[in-house]
């Protein structure tokens, strides 16, 4: 799946070639307790997210911090949390950038260890109009440290005129860790098909008329998303003696196919 110039042109990027906070004209950052029940409490310091030696650094960390949206008398765990115990950065492009079918590539290096939970994913641009999963969601990686020679890659979208949630995807098996190096994780995305790559490797497609739903979202635009995450419905228990750990974004880069 290598980027041929000839086939595709680069329409947004980020290289992290400067210091500081990540560029605010491209991410905005989410903050509190956000999903999944997971246990990370989301900021937008430098210590959970700073860009430095060319790299974007995500920086999970094991430290007590206060829940500013407290309020015990909401039924939402969002909310009657008191406090974390760990911190993290989740950053995202929403009113900032979409795309309806293109290419991206992330050069990164996954964190690693019992109870991390890196992603690379999307969600529709009108996440925030009408319910999950009818925006649609794209995963173009998810890693689990307590499995942590595999990678995923996973669509979800609602099937039929229920509220019944439908979950397509793949996996790859890797020997040495996917956390042992950086790695490029991509997605081509076009009108008939969604691919996932692993160093240009495609491991995992899936067929957009599969998600035969009235609206189907996958011909709509989507916004990136990237995080590390702790705990939760999926990552589990956490190991406090890995911390603090780092997820190092090198490269974003989004290409459409040229004169489209």
């Amino acid at each position: 799946m290598s980027t041929n110039a000839q086939e595709y042109e680069l329409i947004w990027n980020d290289e992290f070639d400067y210091r500081g906070k990540p560029d605010k004209d491209k991410w905005t950052h989410e903050t509190g307790f956000i999903r999944n029940l997971e246990e990370q409490y989301y900021t937008k310091r430098k210590k959970n997210a700073i860009v430095k030696d060319d790299v974007l650094k995500i920086i999970a960390r094991k430290e007590e911090y206060r829940n500013k949206k407290y309020d015990p008398d909401i039924q939402n765990y969002r909310y009657n949390t008191e406090k974390a115990f760990y911190t993290s950065s989740s950053l995202h492009t929403h009113r900032k950038f979409d795309l309806n079918f293109g290419k991206i590539e992330v050069r990164a290096k996954l964190p690693q260890g019992k109870g991390v939970w890196p992603a690379i994913w999307m969600l529709g641009s009108n996440f925030h109009d009408i319910e999950w999963p009818y925006s649609g969601e794209i995963d173009i990686l998810e890693f689990v440290g307590k499995d942590p020679y595999t990678i995923h890659a996973t669509v979800h979208y609602p099937k039929g005129k229920g509220s019944t949630i439908k979950s397509e995807g793949g996996q790859l098996s890797l020997d040495p860790s996917p956390t042992e190096d950086f790695h490029v994780y991509g997605m081509n995305w076009d009108s008939e098909k969604i691919e996932f790559s692993f160093d240009d490797h495609v491991y995992y497609s899936f067929k957009i008329d599969e998600a035969d739903t009235e609206n189907n979202p996958f011909k709509k635009p989507f916004f990136l998303i990237i995080n590390l995450a702790l705990g939760g419905k999926w990552a589990g228990d956490i190991d406090d003696d890995i911390f603090p750990q780092e997820y190092l974004i090198d490269y974003v880069r989004v290409y459409k196919k040229a004169g489209l």
